[in-house]
């Protein structure tokens, strides 16, 4: 049995995004994975490590959603180790406005994991919706 490509495991991980189960998004983390969010504003930033990751940023971004998240993947392209993800963000918050962006992630894979996230998305969005990261 040959193991799943990296394009295969990213549109598992999606579809499960589009149900609203997280967990195999954050199973595929590898322990020093990292996530980068471009841009300006309290969202744009680096997290090296699954644990800064998962409390860094995670952690304080689903507390504000009101209802369970969901990301639809629109375009998944994959070349070797790089996995670009086109999708579309879905929740409602707390504070009352929708939180609808639009990503798109360029994901690098080390033996069928994510090591390396790089996020590009409406950060003028974000930062009109959701309270900053701690």
């Amino acid at each position: 049995m040959t193991e799943p490509s990296n394009k295969a495991i990213v549109q598992a991980i999606f579809a499960a995004l589009a149900e609203g189960d997280r967990r195999p998004f954050a199973d595929a983390m590898t322990d020093d994975f990292s996530w980068t969010i471009t841009g300006q504003g309290p969202w744009a930033g680096t997290w090296r490590g699954r644990a800064a990751v998962q409390s860094g940023l995670m952690a304080p971004l689903f507390a504000q959603f009101a209802d369970t998240y969901r990301s639809r993947a629109t375009r998944i392209v994959c070349e070797g180790d790089t996995v670009v993800v086109e999708c579309r963000g879905s929740v409602a918050t707390h504070a009352g406005p929708r939180y609808d962006n639009q990503y798109c992630y360029v994901i690098e894979m080390q033996g069928g994991k994510m090591l390396a996230l790089t996020e590009y998305m409406d950060t003028a969005l974000a930062e009109a919706v959701l309270s900053p990261p701690a």
